[in-house]
């Protein structure tokens, strides 16, 4: 199968108007969503739209893709030229576990049916309940290099008027995402991932889960805990002004 985990570090450094840095270790699954039933059957830990240790829910992910999330993507990606012709669409995500799921990024990977890799999608979540997806058409290698401006409301301690700049790789035995993000004095924030690849078995599922227990419920706790620590060390508090619609956005180009 394509689907697969992946297992590794994250760090999170604010340079700016103080220095805060922390790193964690967690892990993600990235879900060939043509493979979803087919995970289902074979693996006790996971279950697609039900309960389990492990689960996915389409509901989770897309904005309103009542359709299903193959045909929301699709959509999408035609609106910004870009069609797969039945090619893979790949997930980068928490999956749900023991029911409880939250991604504040999650990457769609879209290729055509040659495999070439036509897209990303970054979709950005916030803990109000907001989403905005990002489209990004990926015309050769160099574009998984690529910045658009920020749009959703994220962290109550940086403001709207700020650039995210993207550095990744196509998800293989390793994958990496940087992210760098500038307000009009330059970076002022950056995040990043490095993660190693681990075949979706019972036995991977179980040991993770017993290594990081309740990954995404550690993952928002910190969200809370890193933003007491901030407010604490006295940074600026920026109110939560109404998401911008609509709440999907198609990126023109690369920009430098």
């Amino acid at each position: 199968m394509n689907s697969c985990l992946y297992k590794g570090t994250i760090t999170h450094s604010r340079l700016r108007p103080f220095r805060h840095s922390f790193r964690y270790r967690a892990y993600y699954a990235l879900f060939d969503i043509d493979e979803l039933d087919q995970l289902d059957k074979e693996l006790r830990l996971f279950s697609l739209e039900g309960f389990n240790l492990y689960s996915f829910h389409g509901i989770d992910h897309g904005i309103d893709a009542a359709t299903g999330i193959r045909q929301w993507a699709e959509e999408i990606l035609s609106e910004a030229g870009v069609l797969l012709h039945g090619g893979p669409i790949r997930l980068l995500a928490f999956p749900r576990v023991l029911g409880y799921e939250f991604n504040p990024l999650s990457i769609w990977y879209c290729y055509d049916s040659d495999s070439v890799l036509r897209a990303v999608l970054h979709e950005v979540r916030n803990t109000f309940g907001d989403r905005h997806v990002y489209v990004v058409p990926i015309g050769a290698r160099s574009d998984l290099r690529h910045s658009f401006s920020k749009r959703l409301h994220v962290s109550p301690f940086n403001d709207m008027e700020q650039t995210y700049h993207f550095a990744m790789t196509e998800p293989g035995s390793h994958l990496s995402i940087g992210i760098d993000q500038h307000d009009t004095n330059g970076t002022m924030f950056r995040a990043g991932m490095r993660l190693t690849r681990l075949p979706m078995t019972d036995m991977n599922l179980l040991r993770l889960f017993a290594a990081h227990p309740m990954v995404t419920g550690r993952v928002i706790a910190g969200i809370h805990w890193q933003a007491l620590r901030l407010w604490l060390k006295g940074a600026r508090y920026h109110r939560r002004p109404e998401p911008t619609a609509p709440a999907v956005t198609i990126e023109a180009g690369v920009l430098s």
